[in-house]
């Protein structure tokens, strides 16, 4: 067996070549509209275009990427509604990912997230910032003990992580600059244990970035 297929004994090679897919997308190797095509992809990755096919299905469920039969496979590109919805879904589920770490996390579940803050601090350009975003939010539904609303947040972090990176595709003015601290404060907030502040904190930490790509056409 080629070297090359060797992770294909632990996951499958759909899950690898879905991988690198979704990471050339977060690393932003294709922007939101562009065009994936199978043979092109298959031959970069020295793939069949049958594990090609199979990854980007599961891209689609995630919905990082959307196919049509005139045009193709595409990165999806969010339109306003998409972000409305994005943006209020995500409100549903981090209120109660909020309220249940100012209610149950332990120490170390607070140790997890100040971590991540020092890691933002450090971050050198603004893809980097934006994976610290998320592994921020990934810390946060992980102290909130709760298996199916951290599921639910896995199932459309893809999809945040699209958002994230459409946000800095329309201004980043001050984005290094401010993150960490808005990150910073709503860390110290769960840290106090005060739901009232954690809750307007994180809200006010949307708001921003959702009024940023709601007037991108203005």
């Amino acid at each position: 067996m080629s070297g090359s297929l060797l992770p294909a004994r632990r996951r499958g090679l759909a899950d690898e070549v879905a991988d690198r897919i979704r990471e050339a997308v977060f690393d932003g190797g294709y922007a939101p509209g562009s065009q994936l095509r199978e043979v092109e992809l298959a031959g970069a990755l020295g793939v069949s275009r049958g594990p090609v096919r199979e990854a980007l299905l599961k891209l689609e469920r995630e919905g990082l990427v959307h196919s049509e039969w005139h045009r193709g496979t595409t990165v999806t590109a969010l339109s306003d509604a998409d972000v409305a919805e994005l943006d209020s879904l995500r409100a549903a589920l981090e209120q109660l990912a909020v309220e249940r770490v100012v209610a149950h996390a332990g120490d170390e579940d607070l140790a997890a997230i100040d971590a991540v803050v020092r890691r933002m601090e450090r971050a050198a350009d603004e893809h980097e910032m934006v994976r610290c975003d998320l592994e921020f939010h990934d810390a946060v539904y992980a102290a909130a003990g709760h298996r199916r609303l951290h599921e639910a947040w896995l199932a459309i972090r893809s999809q945040v992580h699209l958002f994230l990176l459409t946000r800095i595709g329309v201004a980043t003015d001050g984005y290094l600059a401010g993150i960490p601290a808005e990150h910073r404060e709503l860390a110290t907030a769960l840290r106090a244990r005060d739901r009232e502040a954690a809750l307007a904190l994180f809200a006010e930490h949307r708001r921003h970035a959702f009024e940023i790509l709601s007037g991108r056409t203005s």
